[in-house]
């Protein structure tokens, strides 16, 4: 999740009946979706002795302070283990993944019903993911053609805050509503719900 340190798991296994020595290069980058590399957050190498039929476990750990300034819009990071077996004629495995981070930061709650030509509260929520306060805090929020700017309080680390938004649907049918938050740290993290319209 976004704002969180990030826990990845390597799995080797020797599969053979001899024992085997393994370098392990792995590295850690922000892309864009294209893949195309943003920054370099985190280097690692070491050396793993595995026994006849044996298997092990590398930890990589990402901490948020390593990738939170690269981060782009698209939340990527991509990781990859150059795993070479040491003492034998150019035995290497590139093991890849492209970690895609998730939003759980806007919530939006509906009333059960909601008839043309009345009056509608909904309740948006967001948060604020990092374990740092965030500023300049903005919800722009797209319904029937139309946008509206709403300034917010600033937020403390990992605090939740909420907001009622009103009004009035001038038809039936389903209409599609997008809030889209930002602040200084991250920009663009989006909710969005259809909402049916009854009939009056």
């Amino acid at each position: 999740v976004f704002g969180k340190d990030i826990t990845l798991i390597l799995i080797l296994s020797n599969l053979s009946s001899d024992r085997k020595t393994v370098k392990v290069d792995m590295s850690a980058s922000t892309v864009l979706y294209t893949r195309r590399t943003v920054a370099e957050i985190l280097k690692a190498n070491t050396s793993v002795d595995l026994g006849p039929k044996q298997g092990k476990h590398i930890r990589l750990k990402i901490p948020y302070s390593y990738y939170g300034k690269y981060l782009t819009t698209d939340k990527r990071i991509q990781v990859t283990a150059l795993c070479e077996v040491l003492h034998t004629r150019g035995v290497k495995l590139l093991v890849e993944k492209t970690i895609i981070l998730e939003d759980t930061n806007i919530i939006i709650k509906l009333p059960r019903r909601i008839v043309v030509n009345k009056a509608v509260t909904l309740e948006i929520s967001y948060a604020n993911p990092l374990p740092e306060p965030v500023s300049r805090c903005v919800l722009l929020v797209t319904l029937m053609n139309q946008q509206v700017k709403i300034n917010l309080a600033r937020l403390a680390a990992r605090e939740r805050s909420k907001i009622y938004f009103e009004f009035t649907p001038r038809r039936p049918g389903p209409l599609q509503l997008q809030v889209d938050f930002s602040c200084d740290k991250f920009s663009h993290v989006k909710g969005f719900v259809t909402i049916a319209v009854a009939p009056a």
